[in-house]
C-alpha cells in the first residue's frame, strides 16, 4: 500500500494525476453528479440483453445539493475529482466506516482500480438503514487506496466507463463483444 508521501511523489512524477484531498494514506472519494437512481422494473432483467438491463435505470439527476436514499434503494453516482492512475499503479475503494455504521453501503461490489485507469469512478450507493438516509453533494463518501504492481504490459481504459453520465451498467455489451472489455 502506497503512504501519503509515496502518493505524493507519484503525483509530483506524473505517475498518477489526483486534484482532491489526500485522507490517511488513500484519496477521499466525494459524491459527485450526476447521480442515477435505479428503479424496481416490471419484469426480470435479463444480464444478456443490453435493453432489459437499461429498464434498471431512472433519469439522471444532473442538478442537485441533497438526495434522500430511502431504505432499500440504490443509486449510482461519480466521484467529484477524476483520478488518473498510471501503469504500475492500482487501486482498491473502500466506504468509509462512520457511513457503513448508518446503513450506507459504498460500491458495494468489485473494489479493484485497474492500472491505466483515467476518468471518474462510478459509486454504488445502498441503503441498508431502516431510514431514509440524505445525501448531500460534495460529501466525502470512501477512500482509494493505491498500490503498486508488479512489471509487465498494463490493462488499457475501459471503452465504456470513466465520464460522469456513464454510470449505468453495459455488462450485456461485454457479454456480446468480449473484444470490448
Amino acid at each position: 500500500m502506497l503512504s501519503a508521501a509515496s502518493i505524493k511523489d507519484h503525483i509530483n512524477s506524473g505517475a498518477l494525476t489526483w486534484d482532491g484531498e489526500l485522507r490517511g494514506d488513500g484519496l477521499l472519494l466525494r459524491l459527485g453528479g450526476p447521480i442515477q437512481p435505479l428503479l424496481a422494473p416490471d419484469a426480470v432483467v435479463d444480464l444478456a440483453d443490453q435493453a432489459s438491463i437499461d429498464t434498471l435505470y431512472g433519469p439522471q439527476i444532473a442538478d442537485w445539493t441533497t438526495y434522500d436514499l430511502a431504505p432499500g434503494q440504490m443509486i449510482l453516482a461519480p466521484a467529484s475529482e477524476p483520478v488518473s492512475l498510471g501503469p504500475d499503479v492500482m487501486g482498491m475503494i473502500g466506504g468509509l466506516s462512520h457511513l457503513a455504521r448508518v446503513g450506507l453501503a459504498v460500491h458495494v461490489t468489485s473494489p479493484f482500480v485497474l492500472p491505466g485507469w483515467a476518468g471518474h469512478l462510478t459509486l454504488e450507493l445502498v441503503n441498508h438503514s431502516p431510514a431514509t438516509l440524505r445525501l448531500h453533494h460534495g460529501m466525502p463518501l470512501a477512500r482509494l487506496v493505491l498500490q503498486l504492481r508488479g512489471g509487465g504490459h498494463a490493462a488499457t481504459a475501459h471503452p465504456f466507463y470513466g465520464h460522469p453520465a456513464d454510470l449505468q451498467s453495459r455488462y450485456a455489451d461485454e457479454l456480446v463483444d468480449p473484444n470490448k472489455r
